[in-house]
């Protein structure tokens, strides 16, 4: 199926039948048929015109960090934006940077650099690639706040620019989700201050993650999106289900709007376990729970 490809793209930066949980936080995930880690704008060029041509399904991915990959794995290729495509630009009071760069990274070159803006996504575990297309966001601050411009290449290969009042951005959703386009680098506004006083926040929040979540456990991040007017970790707790168990799936005894892997959990287990938390949380409030972990792959 991939012959045309091996010849347009170097086979060092292919790789079949890799095990996606290899590539996500919640370290689940059955085989790819095809792993592709391009290393310039013109190899994902390559990749999403020859899906696009041969209509091959392709997931772009980043660090995996809100992605749960079902057991028999991935048909078609799954493109991974990581270490290869993780540039960074320092320009006044801008940052340019790759999709790939990762969130740690990130904030760590605005905080050198004396910028503020992006203090909200210290340990945030994801790509900036991701950060974009979800407006991922905590303690009061999301990437809506900071991104000016967006550059994408939709699936012709044609690079697109997106500025900021074309985003459509929302709570975990942007443009990008609806649009068939996948993000190569993004613009973000910041604004100068005192390195210091920047450092001491991102370290407040560091605290509060650790403090407050199971950050030493393999999970997805926060398993449901927020119903407005609740909190998903409460609810969970007030049905007594904190730490409930199912196969080797676990809700978090740390903090109930989490479901981490245990060791060995497989995707089905997660998914029984979204199911069980959804049914008791329709019966006990009429609120229907939607995850806000993307569930990928094979049934």
């Amino acid at each position: 199926m991939f012959d045309e490809l091996r010849r347009q793209l170097p086979a060092t930066i292919m790789r079949e039948n890799e095990l996606m949980q290899y590539h996500t936080s919640f370290n689940i995930g059955g085989p790819a048929d095809l792993m592709v880690l391009p290393r310039s704008v013109e190899e994902i060029k390559c990749v999403v015109t020859y899906c696009h041509n041969n209509a091959i399904p392709l997931l772009v991915i980043g660090r995996g960090s809100n992605l749960l990959v079902r057991d028999k794995g991935i048909r078609g290729i799954v493109m991974k934006l990581g270490s290869n495509f993780q540039e960074f630009l320092l320009q006044g009071d801008q940052i340019q940077a790759q999709a790939g760069i990762s969130m740690y990274d990130l904030t760590r070159n605005a905080a050198a650099a004396s910028l503020q803006g992006l203090e909200f996504a210290e340990g945030i575990p994801g790509s900036l690639g991701g950060a974009v297309v979800m407006n991922a966001g905590a303690y009061g601050g999301e990437m809506s706040e900071v991104v000016i411009e967006v550059e994408a290449i939709d699936e012709t290969g044609e690079i697109r620019l997106f500025k900021a009042d074309e985003l459509n951005y929302s709570y975990r959703r942007s443009i990008f989700q609806d649009n068939s386009t996948y993000v190569l680098t993004a613009r973000m506004q910041l604004v100068p201050g005192d390195m210091d006083e920047i450092h001491v926040r991102m370290q407040e929040y560091a605290q509060k993650r650790a403090e407050k979540q199971p950050l030493e456990m393999p999970s997805a991040g926060s398993t449901f999106r927020r119903p407005e007017g609740y909190f998903v970790g409460p609810m969970i707790e007030e049905l007594g289900m904190k730490g409930y168990p199912y196969g080797r799936a676990q809700i978090s005894p740390k903090h109930a709007g989490f479901i981490v892997n245990r060791g060995g959990a497989c995707a089905e287990d997660v998914l029984a376990l979204i199911a069980i938390v959804q049914k008791r949380v329709r019966e006990k409030y009429g609120i229907d729970l939607q995850p806000e972990v993307r569930v990928v792959g094979e049934e």
